[in-house]
């Protein structure tokens, strides 16, 4: 790790609970010495009461721009309730007014009323109505208020909706550059409004919205008399211009990443929910607007999830995960879906979902779940993918009935098909993945019984010229981590190997590495195997349920290539892509593998682990 990325870890770590804990919400600072000098702002808005969601929130945006925008150094995310910048340069003082965002003038929103976009008397009532309101909001917020923030309200009559605003610059800023900064990013905002329902406008230093609902916590600051459609008419018919200023920081927990690609909003039907102190989606969702997206991706209501799962009744619950309950559901069109619904107890949370959505629904692999939607409301955070009925890969291997449906020939298929999912995920997508959590349970099986890779949650993207990282935070499954990545945090393709293995041998013993036990001698999986590979009774490991001897040979030299993939050092581990070409080919060579990592260690369960607290326990010395 380069020492500017370590000075920026250590910004991370700071900046967020500095911010939580003053009356501000904002903080900025500055770590390391040049050239590797990292400069940081974090600011929350001004009606997040709880500090823990300040500081949540700030948290989340340094490590999403850490994973996202790994090559930039002059970053810049916006979440619903906080704004996170860092650069390789002092930004503070620089009177820089750009905006970064703004309503997309091809985003199909709900009009308001009245708007024809060819009566040009139309368009000006409208759009001063919206400019009085922000004007008076944005001069609450500058001239009036410490923190620099205000909310506005505007019952404008009894035929247009009310119009509810927010404008929030950095508190830092004194009023006049405050006002001055809204006065700047109003002259672009409302030529993009273009009627719609909602609008905003984002700039570092300053933000403006308005919305026909109420999207903040409290009453409003500022309550703006509503003005008569008649005196609007007027000033249109004598070209007054009513010039205002604007209100900023968006509802919508999902972040705007602008190293990354541009986000569009999309409305959505609300739904009223508890609130929690923690990062929220409030009551609207937005298309993340990833390049490469998949177009048939869907944000579905909780209405909808809700209906289509029969308000999440017990007889349609498939399972549990790490990430939460998974349900069978049926939309009114015959469709039916699997719904992974985020537990709020959940060690998993909104990164591991946002990381999820991201990632898979911009991946196309016919071994690789797909996943239709999600729902992002309030607390609620809920993954929509293809139903495959015939559940996961550990319903049937680790059972001594059920496996014996899949015969020798089946489980070649789920081999070399999950290989595939892998080679992809590694080598023929445009970003590389690696997907750190790879185990029998995050295999799913269609119809057919062909594998497909799920649960992209713990997931890292690097460059096609990337081969891995290193982390602090250890999350995985016990029992398929590699051993360089349980003891040092750094995982690769060659750690999502050593997980592949694990996952091969447990295909051809038909037992988990996490509860193997052999004549009282405790093993795991791999140092059974590797013990009855050195005494050449090989064929004694594989399943008995699926007659090994009629399939000795194709056996063995799968044997040898898991072996292959679990050895202790990652470098002497094949690629997937040799992986591949060793099951697709007997006339490929197989090397004498080493010894497997842990082959005397004992794995007591396969817990999903969210933290760097792993432990292994040696039981003999080697």
């Amino acid at each position: 790790m380069s020492t500017y990325h370590t000075n920026l870890e250590l910004l991370a770590a700071a900046l967020p609970k500095n911010a939580s804990f003053t009356s501000t919400l904002y903080a900025k600072s500055s770590v390391g010495a040049a050239p590797d000098t990292v400069y940081g702002l974090t600011h929350c808005r001004g009606d997040t009461t709880n500090t823990s969601t300040c500081s949540e929130c700030a948290t989340a945006a340094f490590w999403n721009a850490q994973e996202l925008c790994t090559f930039n150094k002059d970053t810049t995310i916006f979440y619903d309730i906080c704004i996170v910048r860092f650069a390789d340069w002092d930004f503070s003082g620089a009177a820089n007014h750009a905006v970064l965002w703004r309503n997309p003038r091809d985003i199909e929103e709900p009009m308001l009323p009245g708007w024809d976009p060819d009566n040009s008397e139309s368009v000006s009532i409208i759009i001063n109505m919206i400019k009085v309101l922000l004007q008076g909001t944005a001069k609450q917020a500058a001239y009036n208020s410490p923190m620099r923030y205000a909310t506005g309200h505007m019952d404008a009559s009894s035929t247009f909706p009310p119009l509810y605003s927010l404008a929030q610059c950095t508190p830092d800023l004194p009023p006049s550059e405050c006002w001055a900064c809204f006065q700047e990013i109003n002259n672009q905002a409302t030529e993009f409004f273009n009627g719609i329902r909602g609008g905003r406008v984002l700039a570092v230093p300053c933000n403006l919205r308005y919305e026909t609902s109420k999207f903040y916590q409290g009453n409003p600051i500022e309550v703006i008399p509503s003005i008569s459609v008649a005196f609007l008419r007027m000033a249109y018919i004598k070209g007054v211009l009513i010039i205002a200023t604007v209100v900023p920081l968006l509802a919508s927990t999902i972040c705007f990443i602008f190293c990354f690609g541009l986000i569009r909003r999309k409305m959505k039907g609300k739904v009223s929910l508890h609130d929690k102190p923690n990062i929220n989606l409030h009551e609207e969702e937005l298309v993340w607007g990833l390049e490469g997206a998949n177009s048939e991706f869907t944000f579905f209501d909780f209405s909808q999830v809700s209906d289509a799962t029969s308000a999440f009744s017990d007889e349609n619950k498939l399972g549990q995960g790490g990430f939460g309950p998974v349900y069978k559901g049926q939309f009114p069109d015959g469709r039916e879906v699997a719904i992974k619904r985020l537990a709020s107890h959940s060690g998993q949370g909104f990164m591991e979902f946002k990381n999820e959505v991201q990632l898979i629904a911009k991946l196309q692999h016919t071994n690789l779940v797909r996943l239709l939607g999600c729902c992002s409301q309030a607390d609620e955070k809920i993954l929509i993918y293809e139903y495959l009925p015939n559940k996961s890969l550990d319903f049937f291997i680790f059972d001594e009935t059920r496996g014996a449906l899949l015969n020798w020939n089946k489980r070649i298929v789920i081999i070399e098909g999950i290989a595939q999912g892998l080679l992809y995920l590694h080598r023929h997508s445009r970003l590389r993945v690696i997907h750190r959590d790879l185990k029998a349970s995050n295999i799913l099986l269609d119809n057919e019984m062909n594998p497909k890779i799920s649960d992209f949650g713990l997931a890292k993207i690097f460059s096609s010229n990337d081969t891995g990282g290193n982390t602090k935070k250890i999350a995985g499954t016990y029992g398929y981590m590699a051993p360089e990545y349980a003891s040092e945090g750094i995982f690769s393709v060659k750690s999502d190997v050593f997980s592949y293995g694990v996952l091969m041998l447990e295909i051809i013993n038909g037992k988990r590495n996490s509860c193997f036990h052999q004549f009282g001698d405790f093993f795991n999986l791999l140092g059974y195997a590797w013990k009855l590979w050195k005494e050449e009774r090989w064929l004694e490991f594989v399943d008995a349920a699926i007659v090994p001897e009629l399939h000795a040979s194709e056996a063995m030299r799968c044997i040898n290539i898991a072996l292959l993939c679990v050895q202790e050092n990652a470098a002497d581990r094949p690629t997937t892509s040799s992986v591949v070409a060793m099951l697709s080919s007997e006339s490929v060579t197989l090397p004498e593998p080493n010894h497997p990592a842990y082959f005397h260690v004992r794995v007591t369960n396969e817990e999903p682990s969210s933290g760097n607290d792993v432990t292994v326990s040696v039981l003999d010395g080697r």
